[in-house]
């Protein structure tokens, strides 16, 4: 286990900040960033496409400013997510993009593609795919991954239902390539207990929905808030995919989150209309009940680091 040379510089913490569909855009990237983690947004935030060049032409120049400025504390580096499904047909668009601004770490989903992994290596990239069991994540590696983010029980937004422990053990037990752990992580307890597991990162999603920066409403970043795990409901009925989001949004929408229906997986789309569904429906992971308020990202990573060391002071007394 080890964190890949290109992934090290400026990191504070081993934290990747997972990708939020409509939510992550370029000032909680770069916010992340500055404080000492792995900030990252999925491709698709960016639109119409030709707005991604926009957004990453501004993430590698502030960054690039920021370092100038503190070369004793430089930003951490940063990730862009791409949907690899048959149905986002600007993928191809958005890889040329991440090429031309040589994004140093991709995180691929929902499918794996040589074509997408080359053209990332090609360049000196790392390409990280988010699996949810082990016939995935083998299939990842064998496509050329890097690294695998494992999605357990928990997770926000599209998730698995392994515990953490199995798929950590089982992944462990024949890749020794970095692996990032998702799955209710919204504490720096949990980042040290991720990588006491065998995780050279954890991933944490939904703790960034609630902060200044995130491209939520109100009401949602509220609900991440006021919610508990007892208060996320786990369904493929909104995307075609099973995912974790909050009751209350599904009580808003008028439906009974105790009585939804099962969707077909063959209808996942990830376009304008998909993007509605996120609006309304609320992704968010069982670890939100350790969110208690809304504040900068910078105030979020630095909370983080504050429980990470003293979760390591207490463990050191047993």
């Amino acid at each position: 286990m080890a964190i890949p040379v290109i992934l090290r510089r400026g990191l504070r913490l081993p934290v990747i900040a997972a990708p939020l569909f409509i939510i992550s855009n370029p000032g909680l990237v770069i916010a992340q960033c500055k404080a000492g983690v792995i900030g990252a947004f999925p491709a698709l935030n960016a639109r119409p496409q030709n707005l991604l060049d926009e957004w990453l032409d501004r993430i590698t120049t502030e960054l690039a400013e920021h370092d100038a400025k503190h070369p004793e504390r430089p930003a951490a580096p940063f990730a862009v997510n791409q949907i690899v499904h048959k149905s986002n047909d600007r993928l191809a668009a958005d890889v040329e993009s991440c090429v031309r601004y040589k994004v140093p770490l991709v995180i691929t989903s929902l499918g794996a593609q040589p074509d997408v992994n080359s053209a990332i290596h090609g360049y000196g990239g790392l390409v990280f795919h988010d699996v949810i069991n082990q016939r995935f994540a083998h299939k990842a590696i064998e496509k050329g991954a890097d690294g695998l983010i494992l999605v357990a029980t928990g997770a926000g937004g599209h998730a698995g239902v392994e515990s953490p422990f199995a798929l950590m053990q089982e992944t462990r037990a024949w890749f020794d390539g970095p692996i990032a752990l998702s799955g209710a992580i919204a504490h720096g307890r949990s980042i040290l207990a991720a990588q006491a597991l065998g995780a050279d990162f954890a991933y944490a999603g939904s703790a960034f929905i609630a902060t200044d920066e995130a491209n939520a409403a109100a009401a949602y970043k509220q609900a991440v808030v006021d919610g508990g795990a007892a208060d996320i409901v786990y369904s493929n009925l909104f995307t075609g995919v099973h995912g974790n989001y909050l009751r209350a949004s599904i009580i808003a929408s008028g439906l009974d989150p105790d009585n939804l229906a099962v969707s077909d997986p063959s209808a996942m789309q990830m376009n304008n209309s998909d993007a509605k569904a996120w609006r309304d429906i609320w992704g968010a992971g069982q670890g939100v009940g350790a969110i208690h308020d809304i504040v900068p990202a910078a105030e979020r990573v630095a909370q983080f680091i504050r429980e990470y060391e003293a979760a390591k002071v207490e463990l050191s007394k047993l």
